[in-house]
């Protein structure tokens, strides 16, 4: 591996960062905006100098996604970095008709540091009625397709509709949703409630 310059060093320190603390690559934007730089083309210079240094490497099959060397004692380890879908909006307020269709986008997630799964896909979060779990409007939720526990917070179904809430059971065993927010009622379903999924982490733009 050849050494960095200054802002290479820099660059790479941040990628490394956002990969281990949060779980997932910054955009070619967040970048831009972090350092000050004019435009994303200046970003990609810098990550083709940082790949032909070694320290990262190029998703095969995928144009602009890179992923992080280990440059530790095991460096030819890699870190495996997984892109999930990111689908339209999900309610946090009253349920409303949702349909996912294509992914709107991708995000790059570390697996390893995360335990992010390939099934995994992400939401955009509509509403205020989650703001006392720390999910706020505008927000991105990671959600993995399982069964539920008791407390979780979950993308369910509701009578045919799509909200995300958290999960519970009355005495009689029958499942129905609660908000964190105190102008929201409990949600009790007057045909079906599916769960699709729980959500595992949340994504803030900042």
């Amino acid at each position: 591996m050849k050494s960095l310059t200054k802002r290479q060093r820099e660059v790479f320190d941040f990628l490394r960062v956002c990969a281990h603390e949060n779980g997932y690559w910054p955009s070619f934007r967040e970048i831009q905006e972090h350092f000050g730089f004019r435009s994303t083309n200046a970003v990609m210079g810098h990550l083709r100098a940082l790949e032909s240094k070694g320290v990262i490497s190029r998703v095969p099959g995928q144009a602009r996604t890179f992923r992080i060397v280990d440059v530790g004692p095991r460096s030819s380890e890699v870190e495996e970095v997984v892109e999930i879908p990111v689908f339209g909006s999900i309610a946090a307020g009253y349920p409303d008709g949702v349909e996912q269709g294509d992914a709107l986008g991708r995000l790059q997630v570390n697996m390893r540091s995360a335990g992010y799964q390939k099934k995994n896909f992400a939401l955009r979060v509509r509403g205020d009625s989650m703001i006392g779990a720390g999910i706020f409007d505008g927000d991105t939720v990671v959600v993995e397709p399982k069964q539920p526990k008791l407390g979780d917070v979950v993308v369910a179904l509701i009578d045919g509709e799509s909200t995300l809430k958290r999960f519970f059971q009355n005495a009689a065993g029958v499942p129905f949703l609660k908000s964190e927010n105190e102008n929201y009622p409990e949600m009790h379903p007057v045909g079906e409630l599916v769960v699709q999924g729980v959500a595992r982490s949340v994504i803030r733009d900042l």
